[in-house]
């Protein structure tokens, strides 16, 4: 009889994103065929502990953070293995793949991934440069602006330079037009973001964007419709049809996206011709051109009256809760919940080297 692989789940972790990730982390675990894999749960408190939790019912009702039993992913690579502790005790899990679930700083950035690449444990998603870049959206715009991908105007700076608060100011008002969106570079599900009117509404913009992240960036408003596309495989990754966000607020921030029963999402749209397949090509592009793999989600801006596609950001480990974009659209797509986490789980063989 084959053995069965052991599937090692992250979810929490260390961010402001730690609880829409541990409601992601519940659904793919929930989602994962037991009967071909055995799955072991390590939850990462705000703290950053590391903790090996006995079910999903536990990260629903957040018993596992009063956890005692810890774990710790070793860089061995000798061992492929996750070190658990009760007590006094200690044990080897070795681990055939890696299934970070967690979004935002130190998740998302490729610390994990670094870990992985180490231990030389296949892990599902982005390695660690696209996940590093793909983090920092000032990083990500560089990229894409050389590929010639549309997206708004944007100033970026260091937290240090807000100490000339006066020189940020005239630098974003000489270079973009009120309003503006202020953002931390490194963040995401909208954390830190907030919309500036006036120069007052600015300055505060700034320093909660930088309470956040050492890296802020000012934004262009573009105003139109926000369409979302899901990205799934290697180099020649697949592309979902396109979603739609019907935000409940102003923007689509935090409370927004996981708080208010006004939003919506929206499955295949109706668009103007040509704009579904232009923004899958450019969804393809980008991932692409920014070294993704595994699994993304490419948000757009489709422009009131232009109707021109702007590119806004992308996630490589998209949300996988109840609202979430990415797994609503590959259902559409006829690949429901348990087959995609299944096509995540094998493609981490086959993406994770790159040599």
């Amino acid at each position: 009889m084959e053995m069965k692989k052991k599937v090692a789940l992250l979810f929490g972790g260390q961010s402001s994103e730690h609880e829409v990730s541990c409601v992601s982390g519940a659904t793919v675990a929930r989602n994962i065929d037991r009967e071909k894999y055995d799955l072991l749960l390590i939850g990462i408190t705000k703290e950053g502990r590391w903790l090996h939790v006995d079910s999903t019912d536990q990260i629903a009702s957040g018993e596992w953070r009063r956890g005692r039993r810890g774990a710790a992913l070793l860089p061995d690579a000798a061992l492929k293995s996750v070190l658990l502790s009760d007590g006094e005790k200690f044990s080897l899990a070795r681990v055939d793949v890696l299934f970070p679930v967690l979004h935002g700083l130190y998740g998302e950035d490729g610390c994990p991934q670094g870990i992985a690449e180490l231990a030389q444990i296949p892990y599902v998603g982005c390695d660690v440069l696209s996940s590093a870049a793909t983090m920092d959206k000032a990083t990500t715009k560089a990229v894409l602006a050389r590929c010639g991908i549309p997206q708004a105007r944007y100033a970026a700076f260091r937290r240090e330079e807000l100490d000339d608060m006066g020189g940020v100011v005239r630098r974003v008002e000489s270079e973009l037009s009120y309003p503006v969106f202020v953002k931390p570079s490194n963040a995401g599900s909208s954390c830190g973001v907030s919309k500036a009117g006036s120069r007052a509404q600015l300055v505060e913009a700034l320093k909660l964007a930088a309470a956040q992240d050492c890296k802020v960036i000012a934004e262009e408003t573009i105003v139109g419709r926000e369409l979302e596309c899901a990205l799934l495989g290697g180099w020649d990754a697949e592309a979902s049809g396109v979603g739609e966000i019907l935000a409940g607020a102003e923007f689509y921030d935090y409370d927004a996206k996981y708080r208010s029963s006004a939003s919506r999402t929206v499955v295949d749209p109706p668009l103007p011709p040509g704009k579904r397949e232009e923004i899958r090509a450019m969804a393809k592009k980008i991932f692409r051109a920014l070294d993704c793999r595994g699994l993304s989600r490419a948000d757009f801006f489709l422009e009131k009256d232009t109707d021109r596609v702007v590119f806004n950001e992308i996630n490589t480990i998209p949300g996988f809760t109840a609202i979430s974009m990415y797994p609503k659209l590959w259902e559409a797509a006829g690949v429901p919940l348990p087959e995609l986490v299944e096509k995540l789980i094998e493609s981490a063989a086959v993406t994770w080297r790159r040599c």
